[in-house]
């Protein structure tokens, strides 16, 4: 719903990242910064000159570090309860560690929403598929779960930012986005009410009216 919302406003490539989906994984992609080089190489050959990016969780740490490289080529940027840094004190849980059943109990405030993504254990392709995608989070989250050389290069960044945080962000720290916005030059927050890490899922036509606005700035 959340996708469907941006698209009725604006025109939204949302690519599966590598490992992720029905993307298959690849030996060379083994942290973001292959990942930004994978989305510059989208960017050319679609021929697009300047991007409106919007990055949800491990996307918004993808958004961000591309923003860092190639600031010239971002219009507006929006993160959506990123990570990718450190609140001194306070680390991201440990996905790799939690059951589905756990992990799903985290993401979500409101438990009735859980039914909408939670996987059939009895097919075997959905079981194969999140193995998969959980490899993958490994590679790009696993000791340390977080860019020590990202903060610095956030000052990098010249378009508007905004980011958008959860009410009560169970997964991530919820000073996470304060964090970004600090060190992103201009960067505001929002926080959509009633809402855990899956925002997009629990208030999907919420969140999407806060990046449209947001986007609409701009034009």
């Amino acid at each position: 719903a959340f996708l469907e919302e941006l698209s009725s406003a604006a025109e939204v490539w949302a690519p599966d990242h590598i490992g992720f989906g029905a993307t298959p994984a690849q030996d060379w992609m083994t942290g973001v910064d292959d990942l930004v080089l994978h989305y510059e190489d989208l960017r050319r050959e679609q021929g697009w000159e300047r991007i409106d990016v919007v990055g949800y969780s491990l996307g918004g740490w993808i958004a961000a570090a591309y923003a860092t490289v190639y600031p010239e080529r971002v219009g507006r940027l929006v993160l959506i309860t990123p990570v990718g840094l450190r609140v001194p004190g306070k680390p991201i849980a440990d996905v790799m560690m939690m059951t589905p059943q756990r992990l799903y109990a985290t993401l979500f405030n409101d438990p009735t929403n859980i039914p909408q993504v939670a996987p059939d254990p009895s097919d075997l392709g959905v079981v194969v598929n999140i193995y998969e995608e959980m490899t993958t989070v490994a590679r790009l989250l696993w000791n340390p779960r977080h860019d020590p050389k990202l903060p610095r290069r956030l000052r990098r960044i010249t378009s508007p930012a905004l980011i958008v945080g959860a009410e009560d962000d169970r997964l991530v720290p919820n000073e996470m986005c304060d964090l970004y916005a600090s060190l992103i030059g201009g960067a505001r927050v929002e926080r959509v009410p009633g809402t855990g890490h899956a925002l997009i899922i629990e208030q999907p036509e919420r969140t999407a009216r806060l990046v449209l606005d947001f986007l609409g700035e701009g034009r």
